[in-house]
């Protein structure tokens, strides 16, 4: 029955997506931390290390995440070091998204204004204010919208942990539509959640860029 159902789905989801939820979070906050040496090296003056850097953001986001995970998991995981699925999958995307967030903190700093560094070195404050009063909230202000869009696409990208055995929104979604054969209905349900979570995100986003908007303003 419809009911039964709905009630098999539910309780899926009330235990899948804190999973989801902590290796979505886990992963960006480890590849945004990442992200900051790396965009380091990636705008340093010397020409062998930006060339370090981008053979590495190159590699990192050239290669599907799949398959950075079943290297972690079945390869490092198994014969080096042992790692669980979910560790194997929080490592893995968040290699991956150090590469593409470098890449995004990169464009922003880019893209504020050289005055603004001048500015900031005018007003005579400490280096550590310059960054945090001055240059550090335009910088993530202007890098917001596409760390936003990037984290909506980590999200969904979690789906790939399923394949090494990480209990996700998409192996709940696999694992019960084998057991109703109601595939058509159980991945809609699945796919709502994931369309939700987005959305949430999406006005979370949209309410700190209004913040950050008015805090630069002043």
């Amino acid at each position: 029955m419809m009911s039964d159902l709905l009630a098999k789905i539910l309780g899926e989801v009330i235990v899948a997506l804190p999973w989801t939820l902590a290796m979505t979070g886990l992963s960006f906050a480890f590849g945004a931390l990442l992200a900051i040496p790396l965009c380091g090296l990636r705008t340093a003056h010397n020409p062998v290390l930006r060339n370090c850097a981008l053979s590495l953001i190159l590699t990192f986001r050239s290669i599907p995440p799949i398959v950075w995970l079943f290297l972690i998991f079945f390869g490092v995981g198994s014969d080096l070091i042992p790692l669980s699925p979910f560790v194997s999958a929080v490592i893995g995307l968040g290699l991956i998204t150090a590469a593409n967030v470098a890449e995004i903190y990169r464009g922003a700093l880019k893209a504020v204004p050289a005055g603004q560094y001048e500015a900031a070195r005018a007003l005579g404050l400490p280096a550590l204010l310059q960054y945090h009063d001055v240059l550090i909230p335009q910088i993530f202000r202007l890098a917001l919208p596409s760390l936003a869009t990037y984290a909506i696409g980590l999200l969904k990208d979690t789906a790939v942990a399923s394949t090494i055995g990480v209990h996700d929104l998409a192996f709940s979604a696999y694992r019960v539509s084998q057991e109703t054969f109601r595939g058509i209905e159980v991945y809609a349900a699945f796919g709502l959640v994931y369309f939700l979570i987005s959305l949430a995100m999406a006005y979370a986003t949209r309410g700190l860029d209004r913040r950050l908007r008015e805090r630069i303003s002043r």
